[in-house]
């Protein structure tokens, strides 16, 4: 057998932009519990639903149908207006087929949007803490990134935050700011009134506003307002069905943006990906119509989660700003642990098997905090809050021995 040489072909004549970014501690947490055993996992936003059943049944007979061949680079064009039929009904927009661009995932349809109106040196705005994707991006486009702390306001960013932060870099050129509602990590969203005010300062500044909002059908008690209903001609709308269908591996997203934008946002996106995946359109058409409320239904298992997981970690001792969206709980850890929130996190993992993602992925603001995913079942998260008071009890003793 021939011998097969490992010889490293590394260079140090790479794109420079990648020393400012790692691969996500999100992942790297995640990767670093999973070989530990019994370890129960609430780190990743993953819905523990299945798709549903009409919406496989439609890629199957796309399969079927043998429709495998390339589709137009912005999507197949039923898919496009379904999409935004899916907008206009359920929050009141107004867009068409040309607004509309299909991606593979949000996640491309955020990095397009980001490299389509960055120029080198020009400043993003970043209210933190927040999902730790956006940073890297902004950094390989060359942008500069300004974080806004919103954890003396509950994590809701204010006018007023903005025009500070504006006003403290003079010599930075202002693009745009990225906002995510329901907020991954925090679950905090805004309110009509708090969005017309920051529409208000967005347009006063002339800011593209990257309007991610992917948890938009996972909103509890008061309905979604999109930014894009009130700045329309300034918006680039991030949408998917990741969590709204629980399709987050098929990797389908949207962007919904003025038609002038999106003409050149697919140069961008042409040449990255081509278009998505062909099967995967046909499933989304169905998702999007039939099931265009399939994601209620899983919502209402989801508030049920949070209300379990929020009142039991209170009574432990964490303080939580509470939830609207999203499946997310991010808790401020009690006062008497001495340890920043990857030790915490290391030290419940090893000891109790129950795995958090610690606050500091998403940044600095976020650090002292865990974020909890309960996009799992009751008996699930009913032995992860049995795991955590038990390692909270065990620090408490520890505590009083010494």
């Amino acid at each position: 057998m021939k011998e097969v040489m490992n010889v490293s072909l590394f260079r140090n004549d790479l794109n420079t932009q990648l020393d400012k970014i790692e691969i996500s501690e999100i992942r790297q947490f995640d990767d670093a519990t999973s070989s530990i055993p019994d370890i129960l996992k609430l780190t990743l936003g993953e819905p523990d639903f299945n798709i549903p059943e009409h919406v496989q049944l439609a890629a199957k007979q796309a399969i079927d149908d043998n429709f495998s061949h390339y589709t137009n680079n912005a999507g197949i064009p039923e898919l496009r207006q379904a999409a935004a039929n899916f907008q206009n009904q359920k929050y009141g927009l107004h867009y068409q087929v040309d607004n509309v661009i299909t991606t593979v995932g949000a996640s491309e349809a955020i990095a397009a949007a980001l490299a389509t109106v960055l120029n080198s040196g020009d400043g993003v705005l970043v209210p933190a803490p927040i999902y730790s994707a956006y940073s890297p991006l902004i950094a390989l486009n060359h942008g500069v990134e300004v974080r806004i702390n919103t954890r003396s306001n509950g994590f809701v960013l204010t006018p007023t935050m903005v025009e500070a932060a504006i006003k403290d870099h003079p010599e930075i050129q202002f693009k745009a700011v990225v906002l995510n509602y329901p907020n991954n990590p925090t679950g905090v969203t805004y309110h009509k009134d708090e969005l017309a005010a920051l529409a208000d300062v967005f347009k006063k500044y002339n800011l593209w506003v990257i309007s991610d909002e992917i948890y938009s059908e996972l909103t509890y008690g008061a309905t979604h307002t999109s930014i894009a209903s009130l700045i329309p001609e300034q918006t680039v709308l991030i949408s998917g069905l990741s969590k709204s269908h629980a399709m987050t591996g098929w990797r389908l997203g949207f962007i919904f943006a003025d038609q002038a934008l999106v003409d050149q946002i697919k140069k961008i996106h042409q040449y990255w990906v081509t278009a998505a995946t062909s099967i995967i359109q046909k499933a989304a058409v169905e998702a999007l119509t039939n099931g265009a409320d399939d994601g209620l239904e899983m919502a209402k298992q989801y508030i049920k989660r949070r209300d379990y997981v929020y009142h039991e970690m209170t009574n432990m001792g964490f303080e939580i700003a509470r939830p609207d969206g999203a499946f997310y709980i991010f808790a401020k850890i009690p006062a008497q642990f001495n340890q920043d929130s990857m030790a915490f996190c290391r030290d419940l993992a090893q000891k109790s098997h129950l795995a958090l993602i610690p606050g500091h992925a998403f940044g600095i603001e976020g650090e002292g905090y865990v974020r909890l995913s309960y996009a799992a079942n009751m008996d699930k998260l009913r032995e992860a809050m049995t795991r955590l008071q038990a390692y909270i009890n065990n620090a408490d003793n520890e505590q009083q021995l010494h």
